[in-house]
């Protein structure tokens, strides 16, 4: 039955699939728009989804979900390593950096030499980053590929991406 696929109290949504379907959405609709900017738009939602990640970890937590490999340090929970206090955590702190950032971008520079994109490349640079660690510490099955989960796979790729536009993209003047 492929109406299955909804029933969320039997698990099976992930971040990255969402996250990759509303980027394909989003450029497709933005496409069509001639006077905007697409990276104006990833830089306002960068601290969205940061903060959406870190409250669905918490909901992984609670659900029982996306737990870690067997542990008896102090903090373990159940004797597992808390994947997603840890995920959660993580991206609080770059959430954190991500406003800074983005106040910066604001009030450092005149808008006319800032580069649109630089929050947005920032957030999936350190939440690749994240997830790359996070998921050394995972026991649930992850579908291994050549030693890394398929989300590691997509995080090293999604790190290479944020990186080459952070580091390496040409730097252009944007419209005020």
């Amino acid at each position: 039955n492929g109406w299955r696929i909804l029933e969320f109290w039997n698990g099976g949504f992930v971040f990255y699939g969402g996250a990759i379907l509303a980027a394909v959405c989003g450029f497709t609709f933005l496409h069509f728009q001639r006077d905007v900017q697409n990276e104006t738009y990833l830089d306002l939602f960068a601290p969205v989804f940061s903060l959406s990640y870190l409250l669905g970890r918490i909901g992984c937590l609670l659900a029982g979900c996306c737990y870690g490999r067997y542990c008896d340090l102090p903090w373990a929970l159940s004797q597992r390593h808390p994947t997603q206090l840890y995920a959660s955590l993580w991206e609080l702190g770059v959430l954190i950096i991500l406003l800074a950032a983005e106040k910066t971008e604001r009030t450092a520079r005149p808008k006319i030499l800032r580069p649109q994109g630089a929050v947005f490349y920032l957030w999936i640079s350190l939440h690749a980053a994240g997830r790359l660690l996070m998921e050394a510490f995972r026991d649930d099955f992850r579908g291994p590929t050549l030693g890394l989960s398929i989300s590691s796979w997509i995080s090293v790729a999604i790190l290479t991406i944020g990186l080459f536009f952070l580091l390496w993209k040409p730097t252009r003047a944007n419209a005020p």
